[in-house]
């Protein structure tokens, strides 16, 4: 099935189900509009239901449009790099450019620069912790949902490979977040008063990683 929606055409993925009450709407990486409902709506009612929903449809197009273009930029530390394709070896930096070897996995190599530079700055933010507590066991792992979480029972923290792209302050306010959970294994008012003593800014770098 296909739909128009402001001059635009969009294929509609439909699963029907019987046990389904309601229709839910999603959009995945492929800008197809997936449609789950019941065994016995019809298309001329799920299209009613896109176009009744239109506005959302096209906010979830546009966010998932935008993460498909991340993908296809390299971004390091919050420096946006120009990829270079080229026949050598691995990942190279350059001032603006990064020269990539097409069969290189991107992935592994940010493992390996995170694994250096996350612990770096955990020993750091430790280090400059207002209260005492135990130094955690570090875990590096990709993560969709969060930018970190801290097991306070292991003291373990777990950082998202993805903070390899953001600002190190970005990096830094996470950290500090993921070690105040080791006084306040919560997130009461009491948890972000240590937040705050540990990164004044947190409000203001909290709401630049929504907006990214």
């Amino acid at each position: 099935m296909k739909i128009e929606i402001d001059d635009e055409i969009y294929e509609v993925d439909i699963t029907r189900k019987l046990g389904n009450k309601n229709t839910y709407l999603r959009v995945k990486e492929d800008l197809k509009i997936y449609v789950t409902t019941n065994t016995f709506v019809s298309n001329k009612e799920i299209e009613r239901t896109i176009m009744n929903n239109k506005d959302s449809v096209l906010k979830m197009i546009e966010k998932v449009s935008k993460k498909n273009k991340k993908k296809e930029e390299f971004y390091y530390l919050g420096k946006k790099y120009d990829i270079i394709y080229t026949s050598n070896e691995g990942i190279v930096l350059g001032q603006e450019k990064v020269f990539i070897n097409r069969e290189a996995d991107i992935d592994k190599w940010y493992k390996k620069e995170a694994t250096r530079i996350f612990k770096e700055r955990l020993d750091c933010c430790y280090n400059n912790f207002s209260r005492k507590i135990p130094y955690p066991t570090l875990t590096i792992r990709k993560m969709t949902t969060r930018w970190g979480v801290c097991n306070t029972k292991d003291i373990r923290v777990t950082l998202n490979l993805e903070l390899m792209k953001k600002p190190l302050y970005c990096l830094d306010y996470v950290i500090m977040h993921e070690l105040s959970h080791l006084i306040h294994p919560n997130h009461s008012s009491a948890f972000w008063s240590v937040v705050e003593e540990n990164c004044k800014q947190y409000k203001e770098i909290r709401k630049i990683m929504k907006e990214e």
